[in-house]
């Protein structure tokens, strides 16, 4: 640099100046505010907290007002209901099972059982009851213990196990519709249990007993008089259980499932003859105000009692039940 290159004063002021000039000129120039506007007092308003809350009230009148007109929530149902609803609907299902013939069926085979169950209890303690007096009956005052005393105590269930024997086989064999009409077995059971009546018995006779009691005399032919009707009525029983109707035969209402027959074939007729005669005797009613079905059931407890043997032929059954010859033929083939 030279000398003759270096700014005077007076050119620095008018420079310093002219910037001054220039940033002055550029300055923005600042808007007045807008003036606030002042919210009105609630004095002067009538905006009070009772009118707030009264508008609060009438705005939640209004939505209660729509949604209560609104059924939708009525059409739900309850825990209650549906409770109750379910109820229902099992009774129905309950009773619409109950009248098919296979639960029909079931239900009769539960309670052969039971009512088979509970007769041979009973038999097995009427005989057990009636052991102390055959006891008493066998011994003849021998000593206790004495080998006649122990043996007496014998007696009673040998002959109970004899009788339970027959009783039980007639009574299966019946169950399974194949009653045994047996006049010999039937004299053993009368045997047995005549024997075991009369040895209660013989000591309460009057004439007999040193002091008649009749009380004493029920008492001790309570066992083998209930042996007796048990094993009188329960081949009945067994009898009437193999005929009963359980709503599948073409005889009675009709329904939806046909069984495939069961009638035993005699050997001088086809398989083919038999089913179509068995198709149409089992629609026919027989005369005299008795269907097929109520003569089949006297046929089976006739033969269960020992009245009738356990194949009858057609005249003997039509004598016995006052039937047709169609219908007494009919019951012969089914033997």
């Amino acid at each position: 640099m030279t000398i003759s290159s270096i700014p005077e004063p007076d050119d620095v002021s008018a420079l310093i100046s002219g910037a001054e000039a220039l940033l002055a000129a550029n300055v923005p120039v600042e808007q007045p505010a807008p003036p606030v506007a002042t919210a009105p007092s609630a004095a002067v308003t009538g905006e009070t907290r009772r009118v707030r809350q009264l508008r609060a009230e009438v705005a939640e009148a209004h939505l209660l007002a729509d949604l209560q007109a609104d059924d939708s929530p009525l059409l739900l149902d309850s825990p209650k209901v549906r409770k109750r609803r379910r109820a229902a609907y099992e009774a129905a299902r309950l009773h619409e099972l109950a009248q098919d013939p296979m639960m029909k069926a079931w239900q009769a085979s539960r309670m052969r059982k039971l009512l088979v169950a509970v007769s041979m209890v009973s038999l097995t303690l009427a005989l057990a009851w009636s052991t102390a007096g055959v006891q008493v009956f066998a011994s003849e005052g021998a000593p206790v213990w004495s080998p006649s005393w122990v043996f007496a105590w014998l007696v009673e269930p040998f002959m109970s196990m004899a009788l339970l024997v027959v009783v039980g086989a007639r009574a299966y064999m019946a169950s399974h519709g194949q009653p045994i009409a047996s006049k010999t077995l039937t004299r053993i059971e009368y045997l047995f249990l005549g024997l075991t009546l009369g040895m209660n018995a013989w000591r309460h006779l009057p004439g007999v007993a040193a002091d008649f009691s009749l009380s004493a005399l029920v008492l001790h032919i309570l066992g083998p008089v209930v042996a007796v009707a048990i094993v009188t009525a329960l081949p009945i029983i067994l009898a009437a259980f193999t005929v009963l109707d359980h709503g599948r035969s073409t005889g009675g209402e009709s329904s939806d499932y046909t069984p495939p027959t069961t009638r035993r074939l005699s050997p001088s007729t086809s398989a083919d003859q038999q089913s179509d005669r068995g198709s149409e005797t089992r629609t026919t009613t027989p005369p005299r105000g008795r269907s097929l079905a109520d003569h089949r059931t006297d046929l089976t407890l006739l033969i269960a009692n020992g009245v009738l043997p356990a194949k009858p032929s057609a005249e003997t059954i039509r004598k016995a039940l006052g039937c047709s010859r169609d219908a007494a033929k009919t019951l012969r083939d089914e033997l």
